[in-house]
């Protein structure tokens, strides 16, 4: 499936643009890029209908037959299917979904903020991952996996060694380091990778304040 956008029309006059972008890397994921924040500066992941905590868009796309996994991230929505992704079918069902939380006004519940950690307490348990488990495991390939900060619920990570510029970077972030991380520290939302693999810097990451 190609890109796809959908406009819809919401109570009050609003107008809600949804860009839908399947991954080519991974194609059982696509992700849904909204004209308004749907979890403003927050991100949050949820492995199941039971992480939703009465928020109205994870039920309502867990509602959805073969959604296995959500990761909202401020105006982007990352969806994950279970086997066949057939995203023709399943993307204009996920956008009404989105819609319709919109609608509601509180598409994420408070329960899901008041559950995050500290981020300090978030930055030293995923150190620890890395420490004791991820980067003894990559430095037999010559890589490093680092810890650049932790902002609200996101971590940034950057790849070094023998890990950066490998092309297959990004299927170790998504079937590796990203599922270590969730599952020592579930309550982790975004996993970005700000390496810029071909140049060996990155420019556009500059850490928090905060």
């Amino acid at each position: 499936m190609e890109e796809l956008t959908f406009n819809f029309e919401l109570p009050g006059g609003r107008s809600v643009r949804i860009t839908a972008t399947p991954s080519m890397m991974h194609p059982e994921q696509c992700t849904f890029t909204v004209s308004e924040p749907v979890y403003p500066g927050q991100s949050a992941y949820f492995g199941d209908r039971d992480q939703s905590r009465e928020s109205v868009l994870i039920d309502r796309l867990f509602a959805i037959e073969g959604v296995a996994e959500v990761l909202v991230n401020h105006d982007t929505v990352r969806v994950t299917l279970f086997g066949d992704a057939n995203w023709e079918l399943k993307a204009p069902r996920v956008g009404a979904a989105i819609r319709d939380a919109l609608a509601s006004g509180a598409p994420i519940s408070e329960a899901v903020t008041e559950g995050q950690l500290d981020p300090q307490e978030t930055r030293r348990r995923v150190q620890q991952v890395l420490d004791s488990i991820i980067n003894p495991a990559v430095a037999s390939h010559g890589g490093v996996v680092r810890l650049l900060d932790v902002a609200n619920n996101t971590v940034f990570l950057e790849f070094g060694g023998g890990c950066q510029g490998c092309g297959m970077v990004s299927v170790t972030l998504k079937y590796g380091v990203e599922r270590t991380i969730r599952d020592e520290v579930p309550e982790v939302g975004a996993i970005m990778d700000t390496t810029d693999h071909a140049a060996g810097r990155n420019p556009y990451y500059a850490p928090s304040s905060k």
